[in-house]
């Protein structure tokens, strides 16, 4: 088990983006946290109002934006154009080629979101895109699929073997689930304070660990506590 403090992570300032990065990405570069099993990034992104990426290239990832606060326009060569609230989730499968653009529209509202990278399956291919809207009560003392690699139609499908839940916890609240066995388990804390495994986590903080060396996830709310449980191959 190793805990990734939320200080620890790397973390880059312009006029109108605070971005904090668990693994190498841009300029910070950390030999000792390139990627944990087919995860590549989760930055998290704080983005000025009437600010945003310009249309830029992605190519053979799957990128998931999970918005905290504040709405994401976006707009890519797919044809696709819409806005992402708080509470939904986004997926743009990069295949051969994609370009996209991401703007916070509000004129007074900070935009907040973890952008996530999943390396695909296969390089290449046709690129894809899907969004959904999860109701808090889903979430609510529970581990609800938002991105399902399983093709179970359960969450936004991605093209690789990873899954990963979404929770809320009240403080006080607690979940358990079996984990599955020769799977690698990664825990990003978005917002709030939560125990897991007798460990605090805060917001910003990670968790990985192995199923072979825990067999079942406890979690309990500290503060009210938003996370993600990502479910990896063993590699």
């Amino acid at each position: 088990m190793k805990i990734r403090k939320s200080e620890e992570r790397g973390y880059f300032e312009i006029d109108w983006l605070k971005s904090f990065h668990s693994f190498s990405f841009g300029e910070y570069y950390d030999p000792q946290n390139m990627n944990f099993s087919d995860l590549r990034v989760i930055n998290h992104d704080f983005i000025a109002p009437e600010a945003g990426f310009p249309q830029h290239p992605h190519k053979s990832m799957e990128i998931i934006t999970y918005i905290l606060k504040g709405t994401v326009e976006h707009q890519d060569s797919m044809g696709n154009k819409a806005q992402v609230l708080e509470g939904e989730i986004q997926v743009m499968g990069a295949g051969a080629g994609v370009q996209h653009s991401e703007y916070n529209p509000s004129s007074s509202v900070e935009l907040e979101l973890l952008q996530i990278w999943i390396m695909p399956a296969q390089p290449g291919g046709k690129p894809h895109y899907s969004q959904r809207k999860f109701l808090a009560e889903e979430k609510k003392g529970k581990l609800l699929k938002i991105i399902s690699g399983d093709n179970d139609g359960l969450g936004l499908p991605i093209h690789q073997q990873t899954n990963i839940f979404a929770s809320l916890l009240d403080p006080g609240m607690s979940l358990q689930s079996e984990l599955k066995p020769e799977r690698k388990y990664w825990l990003q804390v978005a917002l709030g304070s939560i125990e897991v495994f007798g460990k605090v986590l805060n917001k910003g903080d990670a968790m990985n660990w192995s199923a072979d060396e825990f067999k079942t996830l406890q979690v309990k709310g500290l503060e009210s506590a938003d996370f993600l449980l990502f479910e990896l191959r063993n590699v």
